[in-house]
């Protein structure tokens, strides 16, 4: 990839430019329209990653200013295990993004975030 990004997590003044990402990985998996997801929930998807109550993260990539992907992970408890395991739930990188690694640095920023709170494994 020739363009610089960087992975880091969400901020609350991301809000507007995060939800174009979110409309687009939803409309992606046919919640659109009719069969869109209730604006309640976009909000409390987004409420949850400021929660410290709350075991979901999100991680945005950013390149010359501009939200390219984002990835959402939570972590979990597992009755197989002592320690949490990692759930990378949503992954979306803006069209215009594909192809160029930021699918890529977001997963391994993911893995990076598992391995620094002690998960087992992501999946």
């Amino acid at each position: 990839m020739t363009e610089q990004i960087t992975i880091r997590p969400v901020l609350q003044e991301d809000f507007q430019a995060w939800q174009v990402l979110w409309d687009g990985y939803n409309a992606f998996y046919g919640r659109e329209g009719e069969t869109a997801l209730p604006l309640e929930v976009t909000r409390m998807t987004w409420s949850r990653f400021f929660d410290a109550y709350e075991p979901m993260h999100a991680l945005v990539a950013v390149g010359s200013g501009n939200l390219l992907g984002l990835a959402h992970f939570l972590f979990h408890r597992s009755t197989s295990q002592l320690g949490p395991a990692c759930y990378l739930q949503d992954l979306f990188t803006a069209e215009a993004a594909r192809g160029k690694g930021v699918g890529r640095a977001l997963i391994s920023a993911v893995y990076e975030s598992a391995r620094a709170d002690g998960a087992s494994h992501v999946h």
